[in-house]
């Protein structure tokens, strides 16, 4: 079951970077990178009946790429 939940968790970081990351600074970076330096950091969530908001901080260097990445993978079907 480990294994399994790891191959798709490596197969969604694979299609994170190639839907969403394409054109950024870490459109060739490995799993592990953006793992640390995109997905590994403090937000507030306040999440109400129709939406889920993050809250992050306004001095965070990816944000930019965050909410790129954001944008382009609520605009896929």
């Amino acid at each position: 079951m480990r294994l399994l939940l790891a191959a798709l968790a490596y197969t969604l970081m694979i299609n994170l970077r190639r839907l969403a990351l394409v054109g950024t600074e870490l459109q060739q970076a490995c799993t592990a990178t953006i793992r640390t330096r995109l997905l590994k950091i403090g937000a507030a969530v306040l999440r109400n009946t129709r939406r889920v908001r993050l809250m992050l901080a306004s001095q965070h260097p990816l944000r930019h790429v965050f909410e790129v990445a954001a944008a382009r993978l609520a605009a896929v079907p």
